[in-house]
C-alpha cells in the first residue's frame, strides 16, 4: 500500500513539474502590458490567428495571419525562429491560447498571448491597422442602441459571435428565455462582428457579454458563459 501511494505522490509530481514546465513557456499578458512587450522585443514575431477575413477587417500593426484552424498551421509556424519570442492573439483569446499550446509542443521557448485578444486590446484605446472597410457591418448605431434599451420593461442584450463557443452553448436557452419571458423583458441577441462599431463604441472586451437594463438603466452585467440556472436569477 505504501509503495503505491509513494508512486502515486511521484507521479503527481512529474505530472505537476510537466505542467509547470509548459507554464513557463506561456505568458498570457493583459493588453497593456502586452503591448509594451511588443515595443520592447526587437522584432518580434507576431501572429494573428484568426481566419483571413477577420485579419483583413483589421489587426495589429505588423502581424502575419497564420489560421489556427487552418490544415497547415504547423508547417506555417514551423518557418518562425523557436528561440526567440514569439507573439499570439486571436479575437477574444480562445484560439490563441490553442496556438500558444501548440507552439509550446513544437518546442517554441518564449510565447506571449493576448489576453482577451483583439477585443480587450481595442477596449483599451491601443493601435490597429485596418486594412479594408469594404463589405465590412458596422450594424446598429449608438442612437438605436439607446432606442432599443429604452422601454417599459426590462432588457436584456446578449452580445454574441457564430465563432464564439460559450455563445452557442448558450443559444438555445437564450432564445428560449426571449419566447418564455417575452411578456415580462424584452431580450435582444446581438451579433457583435456585425455590430462592430457599437462593441467598439461600448468597449465590450469579451464574448458571450449580457447587459441587462432597467428604465434604459444598466442594472448587471456578465462576460462569458453562464448558466441557465444563474441568469434567470438576475431577471
Amino acid at each position: 500500500m505504501k509503495s503505491k501511494l509513494f508512486l502515486l505522490l511521484l507521479l503527481s509530481c512529474l505530472f505537476l513539474s510537466c505542467q509547470g514546465q509548459t507554464a513557463k513557456n506561456i505568458q498570457t499578458l493583459d493588453p497593456k502590458t502586452y503591448a509594451e512587450k511588443l515595443k520592447t522585443t526587437e522584432k518580434p514575431q507576431l501572429l494573428d490567428v484568426r481566419t483571413p477575413q477577420e485579419y483583413e477587417v483589421e489587426h495589429l500593426e505588423n502581424a502575419n495571419n497564420v489560421n489556427i484552424n487552418s490544415a497547415d498551421f504547423a508547417t506555417k509556424v514551423a518557418q518562425y525562429d523557436k528561440n526567440k519570442p514569439i507573439f499570439v492573439y486571436c479575437k477574444v483569446g480562445g484560439r490563441s491560447a490553442q496556438a500558444a499550446d501548440k507552439l509550446a509542443e513544437m518546442g517554441f521557448k518564449e510565447i506571449y498571448n493576448l489576453e482577451g485578444g483583439i477585443m480587450k486590446w481595442s477596449a483599451n484605446n491601443l493601435p490597429k491597422t485596418s486594412q479594408t472597410t469594404q463589405n465590412v457591418k458596422t450594424g446598429m448605431t449608438s442612437e438605436d442602441y439607446q432606442k432599443l434599451i429604452t422601454s417599459d420593461k426590462k432588457v436584456l442584450v446578449n452580445f454574441t459571435a457564430v465563432w464564439c463557443g460559450p455563445c452557442q452553448k448558450m443559444k438555445p436557452y437564450v432564445l428560449k428565455l426571449q419566447e418564455e419571458l417575452k411578456d415580462q423583458i424584452k431580450i435582444v441577441r446581438l451579433d457583435a462582428d456585425e455590430n462592430k462599431a457599437l462593441v467598439d463604441g461600448m468597449k465590450i472586451d469579451g464574448l458571450p457579454t449580457i447587459i441587462v437594463y432597467d428604465n434604459g438603466k444598466e442594472v448587471w452585467r456578465n462576460i462569458g458563459y453562464i448558466t441557465e440556472e444563474e441568469l434567470r436569477k438576475h431577471l
